[in-house]
């Protein structure tokens, strides 16, 4: 089965989203994880953007990437600038792959502005891991 990491700073949003699309989508075929390079909480609107899409991730946790050094993946898929930056090389990956998409979680504004970032984060991470899919 291929293995496949998502890495992000707090593994609060971006790399949780990432997780529950590609489990969605061909969670039959795939070993899906995500971790951050600091771990925090799972952002309760990232919780909402994905249920939007019928896609449930309330019981995700919010992982450190400590625990996976040294595991085997297929790909290892940094989501966001910083896990890019503190992360180069994952030594236990086949391939490294990495798709800038802005931390919806620094959105500033009314109470539909930060979650209209969170659904944007969302499609955009979806239509790569379309993308993604297509080109295995």
């Amino acid at each position: 089965m291929v293995r496949v990491l998502f890495l992000c700073t707090a593994n609060s949003a971006r790399s949780q989203m990432a997780e529950g699309i590609l489990r969605h989508l061909a969670g039959d075929r795939f070993e899906i994880f995500s971790a951050g390079t600091h771990p925090s909480k799972v952002n309760p609107l990232a919780i909402k953007a994905l249920e939007e899409l019928h896609i449930d991730i309330s019981d995700h946790t919010s992982k450190s990437l400590d625990q996976f050094l040294g595991q085997p993946f297929d790909y290892v898929i940094t989501v966001c600038d910083n896990a890019k930056e503190e992360c180069p090389v994952f030594h236990g990956a086949l391939q490294q792959l990495h798709w800038s998409i802005d931390d919806p979680a620094e959105a500033q504004g009314s109470e539909e502005q930060p979650l209209q970032a969170f659904q944007r984060a969302r499609d955009e991470i979806y239509s790569r891991i379309k993308s993604f899919l297509l080109g295995r």
